[in-house]
């Protein structure tokens, strides 16, 4: 079979058994994505080994190799997913979260991070290795607690809003912490100080240049006699972005996807973007992804890991659960508010995957960290609705109560009631 034959048969039946396994998880009560990457790992050399099949063997050495170009798909998706996740950032809820938010957000970075670094120092991992497990499980997966959350009917309640805010402020925090990791981990011999000032430069420019010019060109460019012409600008811009900040600013090209997605979110055409980026990313690209990453991870020998996984696992809930929790109590919430709040934040999901997988591309892990990581993301999917059920009851914990509002309102109003 020749090779273009091989990877239209290869593409259909990855996105059509995504497909599949991603409804079939959904009826089973779990999100899409877990069946997702599920099937990635019985397709991948865990179980089947689907590419070291004949019908996908290759024949002929120059035509490539399919796995790469599965990989080269698959971080095309990342950058797309991440463009999404910037398009769906709410500015006007990160102003107004209040601190119970803004705190949980920075505990559940903090926490995990350090004791992510911690433990795989102890099992005798590198630091570079260490800090970017450390900086794996940072993120949050709010999709899982949310789609939890209006189960319970509990979304608009104290504990749901703190949840989703907090969240938001998660992914930026580690978008930073992230870009800030692979900066001083690129290897290459330059300062800190230089390697900061290329960062803060990248960030500022990139900023300043697209809340500046980036309608001004969507808007001449849209004018333009040919089919689809603000899709294609943005995907333009999102790709330059992407390298930019890789190539340019040294942080991670999925800061700049990211970076990208909010601006735009910021102009005219937002909901005109949303209708073509959607069909475009889910279609095909992030199945290939959430697949892509059981094709890469060997849990054959996971035996072996079984230790550290369940170390890091550790790490990753109660890294969240304290850390989350112990911001939610500074925020004046109660224990019980703060335990949901805490428990709300578990899960790393997509994001997770994709801190990996960008790890992994790039060298800073190996595959049997990798493998050890996927499991942990997976199990942290697994769990979260499970525990949220039990710590939130239906409703909402004390459900009469108003949203949450900042610490220094209700100040006030403890101020104008005393005599």
């Amino acid at each position: 079979m020749s090779h273009p034959l091989q990877i239209l048969l290869l593409l259909s039946m990855m996105v059509l058994l995504a497909k599949l396994a991603g409804g079939l998880s959904n009826k089973l009560g779990q999100p899409a994505v877990f069946g997702e990457m599920l099937l990635g790992l019985i397709l991948g050399p865990t179980f089947l080994n689907i590419l070291s099949f004949s019908i996908f063997a290759s024949h002929d050495p120059s035509q490539g190799n399919l796995g790469q170009l599965v990989n080269d798909l698959a971080d095309i998706g990342i950058v797309l997913l991440m463009f999404v996740a910037g398009m769906e950032t709410d500015l006007k809820q990160m102003k107004s979260v209040g601190l119970a938010s803004v705190v949980s957000a920075a505990g559940g970075v903090i926490l995990p991070m350090a004791g992510g670094i911690l433990v795989s120092r102890a099992f005798g991992l590198s630091w570079r290795e260490s800090v970017f497990i450390g900086t794996v499980l940072t993120a949050t997966s709010v999709s899982i607690s949310a789609q939890t959350l209006m189960e319970l009917n509990a979304l608009k309640s104290r504990v749901g809003s703190t949840i989703i805010g907090a969240a938001v402020l998660d992914d930026v925090m580690g978008i930073i912490v992230l870009s800030l990791v692979v900066g001083f981990s690129g290897g290459e011999n330059v300062s800190i100080v230089g390697i900061v000032i290329r960062i803060i430069l990248f960030f500022v420019l990139s900023i300043l240049l697209g809340l500046k010019f980036l309608e001004k060109i969507v808007e001449k460019a849209i004018k333009i006699p040919a089919s689809q012409v603000l899709l294609a600008v943005v995907l333009v811009v999102t790709f330059m972005y992407s390298w930019s900040a890789e190539y340019l600013g040294k942080v991670a090209s999925i800061s700049g996807a990211y970076i990208a997605g909010v601006l735009f979110a910021r102009t005219r055409f937002r909901e005109a973007i949303d209708h073509g980026i959607h069909p475009l990313t889910y279609s095909m690209f992030v199945p290939v992804f959430f697949l892509s990453i059981g094709l890469r991870a060997d849990a054959r020998h996971f035996g072996s890991s079984l230790l550290i996984f369940l170390a890091i696992l550790l790490v990753a809930v109660a890294g969240k659960i304290a850390g989350c929790g112990a911001g939610a109590l500074l925020g004046r919430m109660t224990r019980k508010e703060a335990l949901g709040v805490g428990v709300g934040m578990i899960s790393r999901g997509e994001v997770g995957l994709i801190v990996a997988s960008y790890g992994l591309s790039h060298g800073i892990i190996v595959g049997d960290i990798f493998s050890t990581l996927i499991v942990v993301v997976l199990t942290t999917t697994m769990i979260t609705p499970i525990l949220l059920k039990r710590v939130i009851p239906r409703g909402g914990i004390e459900a009469e109560e108003p949203v949450f509002e900042s610490v220094a309102h209700l100040e006030k109003e403890e101020r104008e009631d005393r005599p």
